[in-house]
């Protein structure tokens, strides 16, 4: 008999959202009974406003509240639960009205509605990788109290899950990412000053937000995923490896303890651990394309250079001193980020800035949400701060 589950998705607008809702239509196609219940985004009401009519949900969330009163003239007398700001989110995550949510916000955003659904109970199917960045301690202990599951929809822990099945804990020796490289993988340390945001934002083998690619050419997402699985699957970040896959085709290894090694490969679509964690521990058939061995021509590997891309190195060092480090680094970087994407800053200057406010920030060891809020706060402040002053 098939299971019938109700999908809340939040960032439906960006491109996991996009992605997912595919993911939906492609299972529903093969017999399976999957229905989205609510849709959330921050501020694209025109393309929200499609998604309604296509898949009708009991509900949507426009964090921007001007872009919430926009979309009400467009339903005209349509029937619709429509919740706007920070407060309608979290009512609409603590009610429950859904089976699985795709906590797809990008950065920070995500952290407070991916707790309110653990707290309800809920599975979290997790393509934000900043609320465990950020707080990954108590959104364990959080998944831990209220019985909720998190299931990873990153190709690299989804595969690095997909490795465990099976497999006693102890007996792994270490976790290996996978990474892409990015746009700038042979440039010279020098011509890294040079980079512009077009050039930044050409991703060789993914179609990503913004963000997450900028991400992407930094390397910053590779440091952030060192982190993220560090909470997902209990290792110290010295049993966590990071090598450099060009070709994205093993989306991540792990090593056990007599010498072998388990790797899962696929092609690079997003679709494919999308659904894996909506279906997750199970599988069903899909539509998404193969590889073709015959056309892989080799399959390379190197290990990252952290002088061109040092903040693989200041995710290690945050994840070591613990505390809010990690949220100061995070928050720092989104930042920067934003700097960069406004042509603000130079490419190299991202993890300038990010440096800076780890040396600069005090650690708290022990931290409530509220400190981690706070620690987010702080560092984003000293980064818009410095910039001002360096220019």
């Amino acid at each position: 008999m098939r299971t019938r589950r109700g999908i809340a998705i939040l960032g439906s607008t960006g491109s996991i959202g996009k992605s997912s809702l595919d993911v939906i239509s492609s299972m529903n196609e093969h017999g399976e009974d999957y229905y989205v219940t609510y849709l959330v985004t921050n501020k694209n009401v025109d393309l929200l406003y499609q998604q309604v009519k296509k898949y009708n949900p009991i509900g949507v969330v426009i964090i921007n509240e001007e872009r919430a009163k926009q979309f009400q003239s467009y339903l005209n007398g349509e029937k619709l639960n429509v919740y706007s700001g920070e407060a309608g989110l979290a009512e609409v995550m603590s009610r429950g009205e859904f089976d699985v949510l795709i906590s797809s916000l990008v950065g920070f955003a995500g952290l407070r509605p991916t707790l309110e659904a653990l707290r309800a109970g809920k599975t979290v199917a997790l393509a934000n990788k900043e609320t465990l960045v950020v707080a990954g301690e108590i959104v364990n202990e959080t998944a831990r109290e209220y019985r909720a599951n998190v299931v990873p929809v990153d190709s690299e822990h989804s595969a690095i899950l997909q490795c465990f099945t099976g497999e006693d804990k102890e007996s792994i020796a270490k976790l290996i990412l996978t990474a892409s490289g990015g746009p700038f993988l042979n440039r010279s340390k020098e011509d890294l000053e040079k980079v512009t945001v077009e050039e930044a934002l050409n991703h060789p083998n993914w179609r990503m937000g913004n963000k997450i690619t900028i991400d992407s050419a930094t390397l910053m997402n590779k440091g952030l995923e060192v982190i993220e699985a560090h909470y997902l699957f209990d290792l110290p970040p010295e049993r966590i490896e990071i090598v450099v896959h060009p070709q994205s085709i093993i989306h991540s290894m792990v090593e056990f303890v007599d010498g072998s090694i388990k790797a899962q490969l696929g092609m690079p679509d997003m679709k494919i651990p999308i659904q894996y964690a909506l279906t997750y521990p199970e599988r069903i058939r899909s539509k998404y394309q193969r590889i073709d061995f015959g056309k892989v021509s080799q399959l390379t590997f190197m290990r990252p250079d952290v002088e061109r891309f040092p903040l693989i190195s200041l995710a290690y060092e945050a994840l070591s001193q613990g505390g809010t480090a990690t949220a100061v680094l995070n928050a720092a970087n989104e930042a920067s980020v934003d700097l960069f994407l406004r042509r603000k800053i130079r490419f190299t200057q991202i993890a300038d800035f990010v440096r800076q406010a780890l040396e600069s920030i005090p650690t708290k060891r022990l931290p409530d949400i509220d400190e981690i809020f706070e620690a987010d706060r702080q560092a984003r402040q000293f980064v818009y701060a410095e910039t001002e002053h360096s220019n």
